[in-house]
């Protein structure tokens, strides 16, 4: 439906909204209800919201996946008294998508919400349908305001998803943004903070290495060449470089891991003792600090492969090492933020600024040139385990925080 101004006293009262939650409380039960776990579809989901918004006379954006089983969500609440500025303004953030369950004893079914001693039980209650509940409701608010002509620049709702297999979601949000001309002033990323402001975040990229020897009998060991042998060397050489970025001049003494990490964190390889392997492979992640490339890490060991393979090429010519990267999530900045952070920091109760060595899709939206901070209900420490939750207490703040920050916008 369409709203006009005139019709602006019953905008929370549409017949279609009755259907729907109206407190943040009974939002984050509902989200937790979708499995939304990132091997499934988040469809159901999205499409609960996008008829949430569509009942609020708010046209939505999807963009999809290409199997076209997961979606993104964005909608504008336009500013201005004619209703039609949808550039500038703030982004609320968050992704739909979930952890898995497998193998995690919980005390109560993982996709019920129930509340207890001041908490609120399910998964994804922190990470992070929290932030999503508070954002759906706040959202008649905004469109109240819109329509009395108060709102002076747009809020914006973006749900994406897989967020937690590599940020796959939001770069087609702001691929969307681009194409429509619409350039968001700043976004709030709603992760886990515990309501403190976190300014900047490292960058993570996951490689594959495979090394290929070449099979002999284990008592003939002159015929092969042992796979496991020359990655276990490449192995003590990242972990060498790891140990080297430890003590770099460059550190930030912000961050709650100063430095830059490297870490192996699979190995695979061999089929039995007897037989010299001809495969192994094993994965690692580095966390760049925000000013640092992957060129730091992947030079140096690109020579590293270099000398390896020309060693084993030497007794079989068909032996090689590959270098596959399978995740690459940009740092977040806070390069450009510094205007961003003194609004946020009247609005939370601390105003120290935090820097964290976790990803987010933050460092996308920086990277597109629109300045992001973090900052969300809940404790990252909840995060991914069994029994997640979130306080009460926090997302009372969150609810604070928002009405706070649309005050602003229709100052």
């Amino acid at each position: 439906m369409t709203l006009t101004i005139s019709e602006k006293s019953s905008v929370v009262k549409s017949s279609k909204l009755a259907a729907y939650p109206n407190d943040s409380l009974a939002w984050l039960a509902r989200l937790i209800g979708f499995d939304t776990v990132s091997r499934h579809s988040n469809l159901a989901l999205i499409h609960d919201v996008q008829g949430y918004c569509q009942a609020l006379g708010l046209d939505t954006t999807l963009s999809f996946n290409d199997q076209k089983d997961k979606a993104n969500l964005f909608v504008t609440v336009k500013a201005g008294e004619q209703q039609d500025i949808v550039s500038g303004g703030i982004v609320l953030s968050g992704h739909t998508d979930v952890v898995p369950v497998d193998g995690q004893d919980w005390s109560s079914q993982p996709f019920n919400a129930v509340i207890k001693d001041g908490k609120l039980f399910g998964r994804g209650a922190c990470d992070m349908k929290g932030f999503i509940a508070c954002m759906l409701t706040i959202l008649p608010k905004a469109v109240e305001l819109s329509h009395q002509g108060k709102l002076k620049k747009p809020l914006h709702l973006a749900l994406s998803f897989d967020e937690e297999v590599g940020c796959l979601g939001a770069p087609l949000i702001l691929a969307d943004l681009k194409s429509r001309g619409i350039q968001p002033d700043y976004c709030i990323v709603g992760e886990p903070t515990n309501m403190n402001m976190v300014t900047a975040h490292k960058g993570i990229a996951v490689y594959r290495c495979r090394v290929h020897g070449k099979s002999a009998h284990s008592s003939l060991t002159n015929q092969g060449v042992n796979a496991i042998s020359y990655a276990s060397r490449l192995v003590a050489f990242v972990d060498d470089l790891a140990e080297k970025l430890t003590s770099r001049d460059d550190i930030d003494e912000v961050f709650d891991v100063p430095f830059a990490t490297l870490s192996v964190g699979t190995i695979s390889g061999g089929t039995a003792t007897n037989i010299v392997p001809n495969l192994c492979e094993f994965t690692f992640d580095y966390r760049n600090l925000p000013h640092m490339s992957q060129d730091d890490i992947v030079i140096p060991i690109q020579r590293k492969i270099a000398e390896l393979s020309e060693q084993m090429q030497a007794r079989a010519p068909e032996a090689k090492i590959e270098l596959l990267q399978e995740e690459s999530v940009p740092a977040m900045t806070d390069r450009d933020s510094a205007q961003l952070q003194e609004l946020i920091a009247g609005l939370v109760d601390d105003d120290k600024r935090h820097k964290v060595a976790y990803a987010t899709e933050g460092g996308q939206f920086t990277e597109a040139g629109i300045p992001t901070i973090i900052c969300g209900p809940g404790s990252i420490e909840q995060a991914h385990k069994p029994n997640e939750f979130v306080e009460i207490s926090q997302i009372e703040r969150c609810d604070t925080f928002l009405q706070q920050l649309l005050d602003g916008l229709s100052a």
